[in-house]
């Protein structure tokens, strides 16, 4: 039994992404929909692809470093390719924990003041 596809306005509300975002995406051949003349449908395989262009722009990749986690994905890297993601991965988790400690300092620093001025007022 074959997996439904979506269409096009299907996909787009599925991901929550905008027609120029997915249009973009095929574009720069993270995606390729099965046309059929002008119509595109995304079978499962797109589906996951955009799974995981979604969740490497949540982590805060870049296009291209995406696109080699693709890669990864379908078996079609190598192991010098998967040892550089890794260390591509540690990177950016680096720089995730730095951004948190820079927002962990923000948010005390704002409720300090929030609280001194709650206390002036008393």
């Amino acid at each position: 039994m074959t997996e439904k596809r979506l269409s096009f306005k299907e996909m787009c509300a599925a991901y929550d992404v905008t027609p120029r975002t997915l249009r973009y995406y095929e574009y720069i051949e993270l995606l390729q929909p099965e046309r059929e003349g002008r119509a595109r449908y995304y079978g499962p395989r797109e589906r996951a692809r955009m799974t995981l262009i979604l969740r490497g722009r949540k982590f805060g990749f870049a296009l291209e470093e995406i696109r080699q986690w693709l890669l990864i994905y379908e078996n079609e890297g190598t192991d010098a390719q998967m040892r550089s993601w890794i260390a591509l991965a540690d990177r950016q988790l680096e720089e995730l924990a730095e951004q948190r400690a820079q927002l962990d300092q923000a948010m005390a620093e704002l409720k300090q003041l929030r609280d001194e001025t709650e206390a002036g007022l008393d």
